[in-house]
């Protein structure tokens, strides 16, 4: 098992192309909907980002109200896996919910709840490292 999440590491972390985050192209327009939270049918609150091999997540910020949640994050990306993982050890709330691997040309959603106000940082983990970071917010 440790053989195969050092591989995914090395996959993720090499490949094509690429110096770092210093030398990424200006930021893009986001695209219609991306990051936009919408409430559906079953009152759950939705919200897609987009992750590529630029090593950012798009949006990178979105806000919630306390409630559940269905996070999808589509990897555009043609190379490099990713991950989404809630990364500080003092959330508001711990949140029992992330995406392992995510490859290219994949998509992923997954589900929790949150009750407690506040900021809630996620990163891939991969790619921690060159920045790949976000922030969801809880509003008050």
């Amino acid at each position: 098992m440790a053989l195969a999440a050092a591989l995914v590491l090395l996959t993720g972390c090499g490949g094509g192309g690429g110096g770092g985050a210093a030398e990424q192209a200006p930021e893009a327009p986001v695209p219609e909907g991306l990051g936009e939270v919408t409430v559906a049918e079953d009152g759950v609150q939705e919200v897609t980002l987009q992750t590529q091999d630029d090593y950012v997540f798009t949006p990178d910020t979105f806000t919630v109200a306390p409630g559940p949640v269905r996070l999808t994050v589509v990897n555009v990306g043609e190379d490099m896996p990713h991950n989404l993982e809630f990364t500080d050890a003092e959330l508001p709330e711990p949140i029992d919910a992330g995406i392992s691997m995510l490859a290219a040309g994949e998509e992923k959603t997954i589900e929790f709840e949150v009750s407690t106000p506040g900021d809630y940082p996620f990163a891939c983990t991969f790619h921690l490292q060159l920045g790949q970071v976000g922030t969801m917010t809880v509003s008050g």
